[in-house]
């Protein structure tokens, strides 16, 4: 089989984290920005805060909407973290993520132990 490029890897990404943000989470994300630098990951989710912590924030219980979500990512963390080293077929040495209830967005940084196997390796910018 072909190797993939690297943008296939990204949308492929990109794919399977909306599948399961909506499949978990019952969450119809926005726009995702997937792309790599060299050995990192860098992904970014709009509309990521559920309906429920919607709701929390418009009712004053900011704590509570903190707290729903943090519980929230420590359960699909691992679970993104799977899934981009099932489409990578690399292991993650470490994946940081964290959620604005602000702006709802969800910006994570994925650090590999080395790029991807691609097509076109060129295409990924490299670290200075």
């Amino acid at each position: 089989m072909e190797q993939p490029t690297i943008g296939q890897l990204e949308r492929e990404i990109s794919n399977r984290i909306r599948s399961l943000y909506n499949a978990q989470l019952g969450q119809r994300i926005g726009k995702i920005i997937c792309h790599f630098f060299d050995k990192q990951l860098a992904i970014t989710i709009e509309d990521s805060v559920t309906l429920a912590e919607q709701t929390l924030l418009n009712s004053g219980k900011e704590h509570l909407a903190e707290q729903v979500r943090c519980d929230l990512d420590q359960i699909i963390k691992p679970q993104i973290k799977n899934t981009i080293e099932e489409v990578i077929n690399k292991p993650i040495v470490e994946l940081i993520s964290h959620t604005s209830l602000a702006s709802g967005r969800t910006a994570m940084i994925v650090v590999l132990e080395q790029p991807p196997v691609v097509r076109n390796p060129h295409a990924i910018p490299k670290a200075n």
